[in-house]
């Protein structure tokens, strides 16, 4: 049987030299063998990166992970898949930071659950996919994850094969119930007042000063996730919609399961029909975490409210 050509290793690194050492010597590998190479990493990375490159910066695409990134649902349909599709008649390769130290206890299992999931939309594709851990920084269970959804690691010492690679098991580790929020509005919803829903999200998105254009994207995430809770969730569900810390948040449960673990997280072309809520959803919102089980489905779609 042949080796699947997707490879997808965890670079630990431990300060700036180690981690631009690492990161041009992929890529200017690739520049030399003619591959096309993108890189996808924290805006203060993404400077390190440029200016080691220097005149090479030019031949490669170059993507602020805290932008592109911001809800790692979003990763591998706009950031992943989108390059290597556009190249898809060779190999690819790109560095994706997925997870720095700034990421919150709340982003945190939706990015590990990414980095699981990308073996999965990869699985034979020529394509290698370096992710970057600052081992200094990271907490300690954050690397050991790391080992369970990178299938080869490396340091500055070398390489080898991680003994614990199981990405489903991050998967499923994930997939937990929410905590409560401590207060919130609530309806219940279906066919018959659809639109209320999305009138009670956007009238706490005014409120919290989100202009026309956002109150607009919101509207859709709420539109989507209601309208697959019509169509595969029983044909009702329920929408709670409150503000916590710095975001807006909206969850939307019904009844439904999702066994699709890419899900939402796939491009679609337009030119096929089809389902895209779950994409709309990951594409729009800042944060994406979703809790699925056999009788039930329950998605928090998050929005940064604007700068004051």
């Amino acid at each position: 049987m042949l080796a699947d050509p997707f490879v997808h290793p965890a670079l630990f690194y431990r300060g700036d030299r180690e981690y631009v050492d690492a990161t041009t010597a992929f890529i200017r590998g690739g520049l030399a063998a003619g591959e096309p190479v993108a890189v996808a990493v924290p805006a203060a990375n993404l400077k390190l990166i440029e200016s080691a490159l220097g005149a090479d910066a030019a031949r490669v695409r170059l993507l602020n992970m805290e932008d592109a990134g911001r809800n790692p649902g979003r990763i591998i349909p706009a950031v992943l898949r989108a390059f290597a599709d556009r190249h898809a008649g060779g190999h690819v390769r790109i560095i994706g930071e997925p997870i720095w130290a700034g990421r919150s206890s709340t982003e945190y299992p939706a990015c590990a659950q990414h980095e699981a999931l990308i073996n999965l939309a990869f699985t034979g594709r020529h394509v290698t996919i370096l992710c970057p851990y600052d081992a200094e920084r990271l907490d300690p269970e954050v690397l050991r994850e790391a080992e369970l959804t990178h299938p080869v690691l490396q340091d500055a010492k070398g390489e080898w094969a991680s003994d614990a690679y199981d990405p489903h098991q991050v998967v499923r580790v994930h997939n937990l119930p929410f905590p409560e929020p401590s207060g919130f509005a609530v309806l219940r919803f279906d066919r018959g007042n659809f639109a209320s829903a999305r009138a009670l999200v956007a009238g706490l998105g005014a409120e919290l000063g989100f202009d026309d254009a956002r109150l607009d994207d919101i509207r859709l995430v709420v539109a989507e996730l209601c309208a697959n809770s019509l169509d595969y969730g029983g044909g009702a569900g329920d929408i709670r919609v409150w503000a916590e810390r710095d975001r807006l948040v909206c969850e939307v449960g019904d009844q439904g399961h999702i066994t699709d673990p890419l899900a939402g997280r796939e491009p679609v072309d337009p030119r096929v029909a089809g389902s895209r809520g779950l994409l709309i959803v990951n594409l729009l919102s800042d944060l994406v975490r979703i809790h699925t089980r056999a009788g039930g489905t329950t998605i928090r779609a998050y929005f940064d409210l604007p700068a004051r």
